[in-house]
């Protein structure tokens, strides 16, 4: 895996985010050398992940949506969870937050769900991705050539599937991260 010191890396998060979704790809940029926030529209200091089939560990929220800066950061990460992305997909901050990467050409990572978001942006058209599979006919209407594939990368943006595919998305984020801005 590619180093990633100097990188700085927004993970943009609501309360039921799946657990696994968040820690690995966290662990995963942390031990690449990023500097991890993350960021919720949520104003309690600590959040809570859905894991599997119950709710799960708390985690600290590094920065409230409403002071966080997309310019401070060079890449954006969405764990998935059905709760999280939901909420996220009608919060307006949290949109043009997201917005703001996509349009810089900044590196995107999204995982099962955490494609929701994305598509409230109006900016996957021509886009290639995967999703968790519930999502693909949004993601269609949405003008995306949805495959079902462990990880996607398209341009910057990387999407994967499942908790399954945490490896590969993992890998794949990380080395996006490293190439930096996509024009």
């Amino acid at each position: 895996m590619g180093t990633l010191n100097n990188k700085k890396v927004a993970i943009l998060t609501e309360e039921g985010f799946e657990q696994v979704e968040l820690t690995s790809p966290k662990d995963a940029l942390e031990a690449a050398g990023a500097t991890v926030h993350i960021i919720s529209p949520n104003e309690k200091t600590h959040i809570k992940a859905w894991d599997h089939t119950n709710w799960g560990i708390e985690v600290e929220v590094d920065r409230e949506l409403s002071e966080a800066n997309p310019d401070d950061y060079d890449a954006l990460m969405l764990p998935g969870g059905v709760l999280n992305p939901d909420k996220l997909r009608q919060n307006k901050e949290a949109v043009a937050f997201a917005s703001a990467f996509l349009d810089e050409g900044k590196p995107v990572a999204a995982i099962c769900h955490g494609p929701q978001l994305l598509i409230e942006t109006e900016m996957l058209k021509g886009r290639r991705m995967t999703s968790f599979p519930s999502l693909q006919t949004d993601l269609k209407n949405a003008g995306v050539d949805w495959v079902d594939e462990e990880v996607v990368v398209d341009n910057g943006l990387v999407t994967s599937r499942r908790p399954d595919d945490l490896e590969a998305f993992n890998q794949k984020m990380i080395e996006e991260i490293g190439e930096g801005v996509h024009v």
